[in-house]
């Protein structure tokens, strides 16, 4: 019983009580009372909560959601380009029919979800009630319902990231825990948001500066991070060494390694770089106990140590990837150190790289400290738009989204407000080429779509001020429902699947290039006109029975079916199908 508040523990044990009482004599009530009881009180570890309802789920029990086209908010910049989507509604719900649409079909989610800090926004951000004794509860069945369908919008090789601060920081992390795994916790990135003198502390006696951004896998042993790139160069190649005899060979599990003891090498170390010399790396820490450098080290070198002793150079033949064909290792300065250098020359690939012209460059790690202090101090002018605490610097959010290697990536962002990942998508793609597309949901309370988020996708992609837009299409959805009482529930659906299919393919059905065929009667109708046809691409519903010169016709473009996954699951409970 791990979801179980104080006030519900109480009343039961308080009814065991009774139980107790009116069992005087019965020692085997008596015994499992006990073990019940043990059960109530006993110390429970890990994510503890209660289950809350929400207006929202209760809406789903009479009705069925839906999405309806704003026509008049599409923005068309690219001809024949592929749709972006801002859907606009109770993010539950437009979650509910992602699903339908894109399980497993999602690249990145960024989400900016409320901190339950009292602070205004748009979602319900003081989700702690009178009947709520764990005072984070209601939050996290808030959180929960909508990371579980976000997991299964994902992408095998997908990956999720989540702002926070400290108010649910510690809550959020066993929620994604435990939906995600947390074996597929990527990262926890600290994240400067402001600078300590200009946080406001309340009396408090320490400034709040940091933010905290969880970065979790669909699986991590499919996901690829896009690592950030520095130019190689050879600044750290300084290093000559000379040999000054033969120096003395011996083996090791087939290893030639030949040893010169002090007075038999030397070392100097250059003013200037230069491909041709060698680079220092210090065997220790990590690298001694993790890398493969650290085990040569302890194969090959240290078993010489008490024969050799200190100040030695070690030649190991056959190492390396730099042509020389062999590697250095100094042994340690002093007796009883541990620690050793290797000395390397650059790598074939990186001489012919530099050699080139066109500069080399490698892969470097991750940070997961970010300072973004700045950006967010300057946050007011980006988009065109109000409502600062809701931003996000699109700086920080264009890093994000690069994380993912995909350059056509899905970006879905279900908590949206000012639609700074919208933003981040198209500019991010401006920079590299890419051709990536977002879903941003949002609901409308205090009109935050229509006065922020929507005015804010129109000035990126049609540009504000001085500011170029960023061109690229956008359709607008509302969500509404469909009462699951309606005497005409099929076709009231019906109604509703060129939504699906825009969404599903990120294109504007016209009724020209994209047609739909939902009944025989709408088969008839288009081969009647097909001289006059220009359609590309055909959806049809699966219950419709094409004649043989129907099926001639069509057969010259692309086809496809309905998927009864749209609506049919609710139809069926409904004792309805189409």
């Amino acid at each position: 019983m791990p979801n179980l508040s104080q006030k519900k523990r109480d009343r039961m044990l308080t009814f065991l009580k009774m139980l107790k009482d009116e069992n005087k004599t019965n020692d085997e009530v008596l015994i499992a009372i006990g073990e019940i009881e043990s059960e109530l009180t006993s110390k429970k570890y890990g994510l503890v909560w209660e289950e809350h309802q929400e207006n929202v789920d209760l809406q789903l029990l009479d009705n069925i959601p839906v999405f309806s086209e704003v026509p008049e908010k599409e923005i068309s910049a690219i001809k024949n380009g592929d749709y972006n989507f801002l859907l606009e509604g109770d993010n539950l719900h437009s979650l509910y029919l992602l699903e339908k649409t894109y399980t497993e079909g999602i690249d990145v989610i960024y989400i900016d979800p409320p901190y339950n800090t009292l602070n205004q926004f748009v979602y319900d951000d003081n989700r702690v009630g009178d009947d709520d004794t764990f005072k984070h509860s209601k939050w996290l069945s808030f959180m929960k319902k909508r990371l579980t369908i976000a997991y299964n919008l994902l992408k095998d090789d997908g990956i999720i990231m989540v702002s926070i601060d400290d108010k649910e920081q510690a809550s959020l992390k066993l929620l994604m825990d435990e939906i995600f795994d947390e074996d597929n916790r990527i990262s926890t990135h600290h994240v400067q948001v402001r600078y300590a003198e200009k946080s406001l502390t309340d009396g408090k006696q320490v400034k709040p500066v940091m933010e905290y951004i969880y970065i979790y896998a669909k699986s991590i042993n499919k996901c690829s991070l896009n690592l950030p790139k520095e130019e190689y160069t050879d600044e750290s190649f300084i290093y000559e060494i000379k040999e000054l005899n033969d120096g003395s060979h011996y083996f090791i599990d087939g290893q030639e390694v030949v040893v010169f003891k002090k007075g038999e090498w030397s070392i100097e170390k250059k003013e200037k770089p230069n491909i041709s010399l060698l680079k220092e790396t210090w065997i220790s820490g990590t690298i001694y106990s993790k890398m493969s450098y650290g085990q040569v080290v302890k194969k090959y070198i240290e078993p010489r140590y008490s024969t050799d002793g200190t100040g030695c150079l070690y030649k190991l033949i056959g190492r390396g990837d730099d042509g020389l064909g062999y590697r250095y290792y100094i042994g340690p300065e002093r007796k009883g150190a541990t620690r050793c250098k290797m000395y390397s020359g650059m790598p074939l690939d990186r001489v012919e790289q530099i050699k080139s012209g066109n500069g080399a460059y490698r892969d470097v790690p991750i940070s997961n400290l970010m300072n973004f202090a700045p950006d967010f101090g300057n946050i007011v002018n980006e988009g065109g738009v109000p409502f600062n605490s809701g931003k996000k610097p699109i700086k920080m959010l264009k890093e994000l989204i690069n994380y993912h290697p995909n350059k056509n990536a899905i970006v879905l962002d279900f908590f949206a407000g000012s639609a700074s990942t919208g933003h981040a998508v198209l500019s991010l793609n401006q920079d590299d080429g890419g051709n990536r597309h977002f879903i941003l949901c949002t609901n409308n309370e205090n009109k935050i779509c229509e006065n922020i988020t929507f005015p804010r996708l129109n000035n990126v992609i049609n540009g504000w001020g001085n500011n170029k837009g960023m061109p690229a299409n956008l359709m607008y959805y509302k969500t509404d429902f469909v009462a699951k009482d309606d005497e005409y529930i099929v076709n009231s659906l019906l109604n509703h699947i060129k939504e699906m299919i825009q969404l599903e393919y990120r294109i504007k059905v016209d009724n020209i290039k994209y047609k739909i065929i939902l009944s025989d009667e709408d088969a008839d109708i288009l081969e009647k006109d097909w001289s006059q046809c220009n359609a590309e691409h055909i959806f049809i519903s699966r219950d419709v029975l094409l004649t043989s010169s129907q099926k001639k016709l069509f057969d010259k473009v692309n086809i496809s079916i309905i998927p009864d996954n749209y609506f049919n699951f609710e139809l069926k409970e409904l004792g309805e199908s189409w």
